[in-house]
């Protein structure tokens, strides 16, 4: 019999399509965490030129044709795994993988630098890493205390500096821009950064990276970015509690230096011999966090209360702190979030001291200020999805709301609504990922502080990145950023009583550019060269154009409408040097850096009669060049482990005058010719070692400053005891705090710090001293 052509047909197809499919396997799996059995989302997963991702359950499957392949696992933070398999026709084979940490620190994740995980020996700027072990170690209640050991950091009331980029900006303005989980988190009206809203229970990992980054993250990122990471959920529930006290001894008693008193001594304490009610300074508080799964349901749980009577009188904080996260796992492709914070309390402090011997630790004349209460709040929604093509899309957003009632007519109310799309493809065949966003951001603004009017910003941004690997070794990454701001004020700006200035309909608009570049070399298995090149760009705050009010007797800070933006670059070349020595392992960072700004804003002396009277002001070009080198390791020293974070960092800090220019103090409001930048160290050396056997750990910490050589002419002349502290202490300072902390089971450790063990007499910033020797204990339960 003959069968019909068309059956035929049919037919053959039918059997082929039968034995194609008998050839095929099945390969399928689950990733978890060696130490912690939890699931791995996003491991790349790789069998010979096909590629996927493990989904959120650190699942993957591949259907193959039967033969032999090598399974090769990569994550980043993890050490890459590779398996030879053999397939069979028809089978289905189950390969679970376990993956370790990675021991190469080069190798730990970090998102900062490109909003995607890679090695840290891989980016192409400088990056440092903090992990929570040491905010936890040191009993840091506020991420700054920790940040001021990470080298080339200073923090200088409030505000961070990264390479001597920034001076004392009386708290408001900054070029280093904070983020939370990659949103920013300034307060809007003074990009302030309330270093008592961050999680220090909650946080996963700090990100500091140095140098002009604007291309990704926008106005406030010239000088670097400090990206705060909280936790999440693991697979198993957890729960963490900590309980601390902290008290501080006695000031150092100093030869009197003032002529014609040699001989007697300053002492500088109050507490105990006045007629209020503290005896001893102390700080007392607790933090919590939970965090748990249930199905497909994440949540955390943290809370952070802090009393604290300071060696400063009247200085005090009082406030208690909730953040619940969430987030939510529709399907192996969408997630959503909700993280949030709230913040009440109330605290005071002064600006200056009363003078540097018996009221070093006492307020100057009408310089108190006090918060009568404040709520401080975040909602930050979020969504997070991966197409069928894997690409992701992910949508950030954050309202913020701040209400201070503060004394002295410095009340302030602030909003800000952001919200931020960002697409992502990861061309992994070519070795390329591309990074694009857009962003908008509006703030509403009403306080005492800007002439009791109303204020609003809109900023507007486009972004694009895109990072190349080529030969496994060659790591590229460029990007641009434009970006456009809208202020809207009154049209008529009080300057004082007799003076005004005018802003036409009340409206100012202004957008530009901004570029980066920047290639690292793996040169050997662990070592790195890299360069870089980025611009900055950074927009006034409503604090710095329209402030106005008074600190002290007879000083006052005035608004200067006609304040513009400034603009800059940052260049570096870097080499990541990696090391073992036995079982410890470790690397070495040597930088050398030139930063350039153009119309840097700063608040600066504008006139001493018939008052004295402050401005931010747009100072002119300045240039600061350096070098760094850091050192960070970790592994078994003996029968212990031994961590080690230290570095050396060295600025020079200049005005950049023109070729026939001859730099005049008179216009910087400097004391003397010296054409140094106000409020930079240009020597600082950082180093944090801890040592741990069995259950005992040991740790010490120490921090130099060199003479901070150039500081405002009123403040040097104009306020008691300035001067003549600044001559007496002249070498810098040293600062020494030790530690010892012992576990007791799996659960519970108990903790001894003694912070400013030499007990130096320092100050950070003119006209205000910082604490003597202190003592804390400090009880963690982890379940």
């Amino acid at each position: 019999m003959r069968l019909h052509p068309t059956l035929f047909l049919f037919l053959s197809v039918l059997l082929s399509s039968n034995v194609i499919f008998s050839q095929q396997a099945i390969l399928q799996g689950v990733i978890t965490d060696a130490g912690t059995d939890e699931a791995l989302i996003g491991v790349s997963v790789r069998v010979g030129t096909t590629g996927a991702a493990t989904d959120v359950n650190g699942q993957y499957r591949f259907e193959l044709t039967a033969g032999n392949y090598e399974v090769e696992f990569i994550y980043t933070g993890y050490e890459s795994r590779k398996q030879p398999v053999r397939l069979v026709a028809g089978q289905t084979l189950t390969l679970n993988m376990k993956l370790g940490d990675a021991n190469n620190l080069l190798q730990q994740a970090t998102v900062t630098a490109g909003k995607f995980e890679k090695p840290l020996g891989e980016v192409t700027v400088s990056l440092d890493v903090l992990k929570p072990r040491l905010l936890e170690n040191v009993n840091a209640s506020q991420v700054d205390e920790s940040l001021v050991k990470v080298p080339g950091v200073s923090i200088i009331d409030g505000q961070a500096s990264i390479r001597g980029g920034a001076g004392f900006s009386y708290g408001a303005g900054t070029r280093v821009l904070l983020l939370v989980d990659d949103i920013p988190a300034l307060q809007v009206d003074a990009g302030f950064p309330n270093w008592g809203d961050f999680p220090v229970e909650n946080i996963s990992q700090i990100e500091v990276l140095k140098g002009a980054a604007s291309a990704l993250y926008g106005s406030s990122a010239m000088n670097g970015i400090i990206n705060i990471r909280t936790g999440f959920a693991k697979d198993k529930p957890e729960t963490d509690v900590a309980v601390f006290s902290q008290i501080w001894g006695n000031p150092k008693e100093e030869d009197n230096y003032y002529p014609g008193e040699e001989g007697s001594k300053i002492n500088r304490k109050w507490w105990g011999q006045d007629t209020s009610y503290i005896q001893v300074p102390i700080e007392t508080g607790f933090s919590f966090c939970h965090r748990r799964k249930a199905g497909k349901l994440d949540m955390v749980i943290g809370s952070y209360g802090l009393y604290r009577d300071s060696y400063n009188k009247d200085t005090y904080a009082r406030y208690m702190r909730v953040t619940p996260n969430f987030r939510y796992r529709i399907n192996d492709r969408l997630t959503l979030g909700l993280n949030t914070n709230f913040n009440v309390g109330r605290s005071g402090s002064f600006f200056i001291w009363a003078n540097d011997t018996t009221g070093a630790y006492t307020a100057g004349l009408n310089s108190e200020s006090f918060s009568r209460g404040r709520l401080r709040f975040t909602l930050d929604p979020s969504m997070q999805y991966f197409d069928k093509s894997g690409n992701r899309h992910k949508i950030l957003s954050r309202y913020y709301y701040v209400h201070n009632e503060n004394s002295g007519n410095q009340s302030n109310d602030s909003r800000m609504y952001y919200g931020e799309y960002q697409y992502q493809r990861a061309m992994e065949r070519i070795g390329l990922v591309a990074t694009a966003g857009v962003v908008a951001m509006y703030t509403t603004i009403d306080a005492e502080l800007y002439n009791n009017a109303n204020y609003n910003t809109q900023n507007f941004a486009g972004y694009l990145q895109l990072d190349y690997k080529a030969f496994d070794r060659l790591n590229l990454s460029g990007g641009m950023r434009y970006e456009r701001n809208i202020l809207h004020s009154p049209e008529i700006i009080r300057i004082d009583d007799t003076e005004t200035d005018t802003i036409p309909n009340g409206v100012t608009r202004e957008g530009k550019p901004v570029f980066r570049i920047g290639a690292n070399y793996q040169a050997a298995r662990a070592t790195y060269f890299r360069a870089s090149w980025g611009q900055g760009y950074r927009y006034p705050t409503i604090a710095e154009k329209f402030i106005q009010t008074d600190f002290s007797a007879g000083n006052t800070v005035r608004p200067n409408p006609r304040l513009v933006s400034e603009t800059g670059w940052t260049a570096e070349v870097g080499l990541k040097q990696g090391f073992a020595i036995g079982g410890w392992q470790g690397f070495i960072d040597l930088t050398g850096f030139v930063s350039e700004y153009d119309q840097m804003m700063e608040f600066s002396l504008d006139k001493i009669f018939p008052q004295v009277v402050f401005k931010s002001k747009n100072i002119g070009d300045s240039r600061i060049t350096g070098w760094e080198v850091s050192l960070m390791g970790q592994g078994s020293v003996g029968n212990g482990t031994l961590f080690l974070l230290t570095g050396y960092t060295s600025i020079n800090p200049k005005y950049k005058l023109a070729p026939d220019e001859v730099f005049d103090p008179v216009k910087y409001g400097l004391p003397d010719s010296v054409n140094v930048l106000k409020y930079r160290y240009r020597h600082t050396f950082k180093c944090d070692a801890e040592y741990v056997w069995r259950g005992l750990a040991v740790g010490s910490s120490v921090q130099y400053n060199s003479h901070m050589e150039a500081i405002d002419a009123i403040f040097e002349y104009g306020i008691t005891g300035v001067n003549a502290f600044r001559k007496e202490h002249n070498k810098g300072f040293t600062i020494l705090d030790l530690r010892v902390s012992q576990k007791f089971g799996k659960h519970l450790k108990a903790s001894l710090l003694f912070g400013n063990v030499l007990n130096a007499v320092y100050s950070v910033r003119p006209a205000l001293l910082e604490g003597p020797r202190s003592y804390t204990v400090r009880l963690d339960w982890k379940m």
